[in-house]
């Protein structure tokens, strides 16, 4: 009596979902790896937004820290700011 291996039987429906999942993307996924290029370039355009965006506001905290500090400065020598 010829048996079938069990480890084959096991496997056969992980090879058909693979198997259909290729031919996906060889048909219709091909657009797939654009859409992941624009997103990509989305994502640098927003990193770079938010980086700028940063950069100016840790700029103008600076600016006020230093006219807070002389500010205090005079202060403590009995002027007004």
């Amino acid at each position: 009596m010829n048996r079938p291996n069990p480890l084959a039987r096991a496997t056969q429906p992980l090879v058909a979902f693979v198997r259909r999942r290729i031919e996906w993307a060889r048909t219709e996924g091909r657009s797939v790896g654009a859409s992941a290029v624009e997103w990509v370039i989305i994502s640098a355009i927003v990193a770079a937004l938010v980086a700028g965006i940063g950069v100016a506001i840790s700029k103008a905290l600076d600016t006020k820290k230093d006219s807070v500090t002389s500010c205090i400065d005079k202060a403590s020598k009995d002027t007004s700011c």
